[in-house]
C-alpha cells in the first residue's frame, strides 16, 4: 500500500513557476513508476508526465514537453513537477500515480494508487 500526498499548488501569474512535490509513505517508492495527471474544471483527468522508478526514463504530455519537468529523489520517497512558463490553460487540479512495476505507462487504469490532488491556478 502507497499514500501518496501533493503539495506546492498555488496561483501564480502567466509566465511564472510553480514546483510540486509528492511524497510518497512506504519503503518499496523506489520499486513504484509514477506519474502526474490534470484535471480541468469540466473536463476529463488527462495524463501530464511519468517517470520510471530510477528516475532516467521519463515521458511527457505534448502539451507541457518543454515547459515541465518530472523528477524523483528515491531517497526522500519524493517525486517532482518543475512547472515553468506557465499558461491559464494549465490551471487544473494535479494528481499524483504511483503504479507497480518500474515502466513508464501514461494510461490512467495503469496506475494503482493516487493522491488527493493539488490545485493549480494560472492567472492571464
Amino acid at each position: 500500500q502507497v499514500q501518496l500526498v501533493e503539495s506546492g499548488g498555488g496561483l501564480v501569474q502567466a509566465g511564472g513557476s510553480l514546483r510540486l512535490s509528492c511524497a510518497a509513505s512506504g519503503r518499496t517508492f523506489s520499486s513504484y513508476a509514477m506519474g502526474w495527471f490534470r484535471q480541468a474544471p469540466g473536463k476529463e483527468r488527462e495524463f501530464v508526465a511519468a517517470i520510471n522508478w530510477s528516475g532516467d526514463s521519463t515521458y511527457y504530455a505534448d502539451s507541457v514537453k518543454g515547459r515541465f519537468t518530472i523528477s524523483r529523489d528515491n531517497a526522500k520517497n519524493t517525486m517532482y513537477l518543475q512547472m515553468n512558463s506557465l499558461k491559464p490553460e494549465d490551471t487544473a487540479v494535479y494528481y499524483c500515480a504511483a503504479r507497480r512495476g518500474g515502466s513508464i505507462y501514461s494510461k490512467e487504469w495503469d496506475y494503482d494508487y493516487w493522491g488527493q490532488g493539488t490545485q493549480v491556478t494560472v492567472s492571464s
